[in-house]
């Protein structure tokens, strides 16, 4: 004699043993209900996670970035998927409002504009995963100020959609030792710098992390533990400009090695010796320079050195006007020839 399962009408006992292999199903704490349907927006890595978690995704929309993935994530999702690369926003805006319907939540990786609050509506939930301890840091570029600032830690934030930037409640983080990474970075052989884009790559597997973590209790139906943000610890991470673009040659060695790697690799830190134009990449202490030379003046042998306020850096990796990144050591070469 079959029975009925709370929470999916319709299913007896001889037809339970199929219920795993359903397309619509989940099991949920030793029951069956239909399938969560959660909306996407981000990067592909995270969509084909989520979707090799046994997640089922509609729309995926895709940041308008090059990243990792996109064609796999093309070939995987077909018509589900929104790529916001090959579309301009406003035919994006409506093939969203076309397709996304009232989902069961929405999940966002790295997604780069601003969600419209009519999307966000549509969902009891939304989450995203945002590389900084929130509130400190809301922005687009958190890695930049916590490496300019001198921060000793940073980490990831799982939080609530929210119509303003960062803003949501707070529901998981992770927190990573900078120092800790840094040292990681120049091990164990050639020297390589705690630059802005390695530290975004360190994050990503906590990131990631968070947000499998949260499809699966969603998706069990469990309910997201929320706190709300201080928002007298709350600071903003704007694309640096400016100032902010130059070195402080002046400042103390640390100083000028924070900025340096801050803005590596993108925009890099321009300079010009000897009529060749660069872009400083990645540099380490060094205070081997002739105490004559101020601040920002450069020393040329078989290295290139740079006077700061109380030392001097050495180049490690530089940037051509073609794009071809060099070492400190053929650095002093073309300088020299």
């Amino acid at each position: 004699m079959g029975y009925r399962v709370p929470g999916f009408l319709g299913v007896t006992t001889d037809r339970l043993q199929n219920a795993c292999s359903h397309p619509n199903l989940i099991e949920s704490c030793g029951r069956y209900t239909r399938r969560v349907r959660f909306a996407f927006f981000g990067l592909p890595l995270a969509a084909l996670l989520l979707e090799q978690d046994g997640h089922h995704l509609d729309p995926v929309v895709l940041s308008p970035v090059p990243a990792v993935g996109h064609r796999r994530a093309r070939r995987r999702f077909g018509e589900h998927l929104i790529d916001a690369a090959e579309l301009s926003p406003g035919a994006v805006e409506r093939a969203v409002d076309e397709r996304l319907g009232r989902p069961s939540a929405i999940l966002s990786w790295f997604w780069t504009r601003r969600l419209p609050e009519r999307w966000l509506s549509a969902s009891p939930r939304g989450y995203g995963v945002h590389p900084s301890l929130l509130p400190r840091h809301r922005g687009p570029d958190p890695c930049f100020w916590a490496l300019d600032l001198g921060d000793s830690e940073t980490g990831v934030t799982l939080h609530r959609l929210d119509a303003a930037y960062d803003t949501g409640a707070i529901v998981a983080q992770e927190r990573l030792s900078i120092p800790m990474l840094d040292r990681g970075v120049g091990a164990p052989t050639r020297a390589r710098a705690l630059t802005a884009w390695r530290l975004a790559r360190a994050l990503d597997r906590p990131s990631l992390r968070l947000l499998r973590e949260a499809a699966r209790q969603l998706a069990r139906g469990d309910a997201l533990p929320e706190r709300p943000q201080n928002e007298d610890e709350a600071t903003w991470a704007p694309i640096p400009s400016g100032e902010l673009l130059k070195c402080p040659w002046a400042s103390p060695t640390a100083r000028v090695l924070r900025r340096i790697h801050a803005l590596s690799p993108e925009p890099g830190v321009p300079l010009v010796i000897h009529e060749q134009h660069f872009e400083l990449l990645e540099a380490c202490e060094d205070g081997s320079l002739p105490t004559a030379l101020f601040p920002g003046e450069a020393h040329l042998s078989d290295q290139v050195r740079i006077r700061t306020g109380d030392g001097g850096i050495r180049a490690l990796v530089a940037r051509l006007p073609d794009g071809h990144e060099i070492s400190g050591e053929e650095l002093a070469a073309l300088l020299a020839s």
